[in-house]
């Protein structure tokens, strides 16, 4: 998903908003917030592309679709989303029941839908990995659920 190009490479295209950082010495508007107040999570990183160059149809779609829910999670601080994850994933491991395998689905669903947003960009090495963690992590979905 990420692309190393600059606008000069693409006339006449500027870059996403959400990819434009602010002008140096000014800080980015902070929405919802009030004037004058500087945002409290970390700066997007750089870049000219916040999505797949060329991509068409259902990919398009949850590239669009997934662009809020990324930033959100870019500007909280770093340690949030894995802790909830270990959370979740700590009690898909400790809970055999119903309960247990929706904490691993809950798991399951986000790694699934962070290897389909940076699919394009993994060698065969990456690619083979995401796969297999959602394939363990399925298993263990299907076996709290009763599968097995």
């Amino acid at each position: 998903m990420a692309d190393k190009s600059s606008a000069a490479d693409r006339p006449g295209r500027p870059a996403h908003p959400l990819a434009q950082s602010p002008a140096p010495g000014r800080t980015a508007p902070a929405r919802g917030r009030g004037p004058g107040r500087a945002s409290a999570g970390r700066p997007l990183p750089p870049g000219e592309r916040f999505f797949t160059p060329g991509a068409t149809g259902l990919r398009r779609r949850v590239e669009r679709l997934s662009a809020a829910p990324m930033v959100f999670m870019f500007r909280l601080p770093r340690w949030i989303v894995p802790v909830i994850l270990v959370v979740l994933l700590l009690a898909g491991f400790a809970v055999p029941s119903f309960w247990g395998g929706l904490a691993a689905l809950v798991v399951a669903g986000f790694v699934g839908w962070l290897a389909y947003m940076s699919w394009p960009s993994l060698g065969a090495g990456g690619r083979i990995l995401r796969v297999a963690l959602l394939t363990f992590l399925l298993l263990l979905v299907a076996d709290r659920f009763g599968a097995f």
